[in-house]
């Protein structure tokens, strides 16, 4: 037990606590950063600007964008877990853990999305008339789908913002505890944002071999992070939850809606 024979004068001092200054340059710091990388990395990944070519050919760029989206999906899926979170719990504030997953996984999406490749071949197939028109608008419906459940979800904060704006304020109030609600598209299937997303990665009137990777590997890890994340959830909500499962599908809306709970 070395810690126990050290003499006091030897150990090394506990680190102070930042003074009300420095606790709100830091508030302030991880909010912009978490808005920045967070936020940011959507749009780049989806401008998809590839700022880094290796000029690979087609099948070398398909095995890299394929290792590129498996780093995505690992650092994503690892941090969400509770008992990884647990242990950042142990050396980062409570008010950041939210900001700081979406400030790795904004990093990790923006390295992806600079360094993801072209892939140089001729499209799958090219749709024109009018089902281009019933493709084009899947994606609108699906991106009106995609805003409807952040609005139906009211305490939607997916860059972890309002826990350290709370601070900021000073509130001594401690954050209500989650609520199981079922109201808009939740009523038709329980994770609509993933299902929007989905459509949104098959819907192209150009259908390129590139395009078809990504939407193949991106859904499969959906399924998948769902699936994970649904254990989180019958924890947290048990009986609740389960009985919402067995009336409302995961992914795919094909049942009526179920009766709201708000």
């Amino acid at each position: 037990m070395p810690d126990l024979l050290t003499p006091m004068a030897a150990r090394p001092p506990a680190p102070a606590a930042p003074s009300p200054r420095e606790a709100r340059i830091l508030d302030y710091s991880v909010m912009v950063l978490a808005v920045v990388l967070g936020g940011g990395s959507l749009i780049i990944f989806a401008w998809t600007p590839r700022l880094v070519p290796m000029q690979l050919s087609p099948k070398a760029a398909l095995w890299w964008n394929a290792l590129l989206s498996l780093l995505f999906f690992m650092q994503h899926s690892v941090m969400v877990r509770r008992s990884v979170r647990a242990r950042l719990a142990a050396i980062i504030p409570a008010r950041y853990d939210a900001a700081f997953y979406a400030i790795s996984s904004g990093v990790v999406l923006t390295i992806v999305a600079l360094v993801y490749q072209r892939v140089d071949a001729p499209p799958l197939f090219v749709l024109h008339g009018l089902p281009a028109v019933i493709v084009v608008t899947a994606a609108f419906l699906a991106v009106v789908t995609f805003v409807w459940g952040v609005l139906a979800l009211r305490t939607f904060d997916p860059l972890g913002i309002r826990p350290i704006r709370r601070h900021l304020g000073q509130s001594a109030e401690a954050p209500a505890p989650a609520k199981f609600v079922v109201v808009g598209p939740y009523r038709w299937v329980r994770h609509p944002l993933y299902f929007a997303v989905i459509v949104l990665l098959w819907t192209a009137p150009e259908m390129t071999l590139g395009r078809l990777e990504l939407a193949v590997l991106w859904t499969a890890w959906i399924f998948v992070g769902t699936m994970l994340e649904e254990r989180d959830l019958m924890a947290d909500f048990g009986e609740t939850y389960r009985e919402y499962r067995r009336q409302v599908p995961m992914l795919i809306p094909w049942r009526g809606p179920a009766k709201a709970q708000p």
